[in-house]
């Protein structure tokens, strides 16, 4: 078992603040020349309360924050193994990348679902708040402060149907991996890789005893 060093700690935090700080950028980048544009075209966001704006801004922010730094942290992880292990993570992601090949369209969008689910499940809660927030904002019959209130009931309905799907996606998976499950043999291909390293290096020792010394100079 390889224990991380402590340059490899470092290097994994920073590539993680790296990460973290572009999500950050990426989502101000979107989030607030989308707020400016709504705020300069659209009388509804005007009116809207400025804690409700930033809500809508973090809602942006916060999803890439967080997806881009876990990203850049399994990049500098997968980036520092070497040998055996990497040779093996390589094996598994063939293999993955073959089974993902073979599937047709509506299997790939359930594979892809199940294994985004939180970004699914984030992103579709997003921006049924966003269709409610316009839908509520158009009523010209009521005021700023029921329309706040009438946002916030919608919330609290989308926020119960956004915890169902977690369930259902969170079953769904388990049941996959249920119906899916097999022996875990990559213990069995990482043996082999150090093998078969083990005896090329004794290969090149041996063609590096045989070779010829220098002859001396005169």
């Amino acid at each position: 078992m390889k224990f991380a060093t402590e340059e490899e700690l470092a290097g994994h935090h920073a590539a993680t603040v790296r990460g973290a700080i572009e999500g950050i950028i990426g989502g101000l980048a979107i989030s607030l020349p989308a707020s400016f544009y709504l705020q300069r075209n659209w009388a509804s966001y005007r009116r809207l309360p400025p804690h409700l704006k930033a809500l809508g801004v973090i809602l942006v922010v916060g999803p890439t924050y967080a997806i881009q730094a876990e990203r850049r942290g399994v990049e500098f992880d997968k980036s520092t193994w070497t040998g055996a292990g990497k040779a093996e993570l390589d094996r598994e992601e063939r293999v993955a990348e073959s089974r993902w090949q073979a599937l047709d369209a509506k299997a790939k969008l359930k594979e892809w679902a199940i294994q985004n689910q939180y970004k699914v499940i984030l992103g579709s809660w997003a921006a049924s708040m966003a269709l409610a927030g316009a839908i509520v904002m158009r009523n010209r019959y009521q005021s700023t402060p029921q329309k706040v209130v009438q946002a916030r009931m919608w919330a609290q309905g989308l926020t119960i149907g956004v915890l169902i799907a977690a369930g259902v996606l969170t079953h769904t998976q388990r049941q996959q991996q249920h119906d899916n499950r097999t022996v875990d043999h990559s213990w069995v291909h990482i043996l082999e890789e150090q093998e078969k390293e083990e005896r090329e290096k004794q290969q090149e020792l041996k063609l590096h005893q045989l070779s010829p010394a220098p002859a001396p100079s005169a």
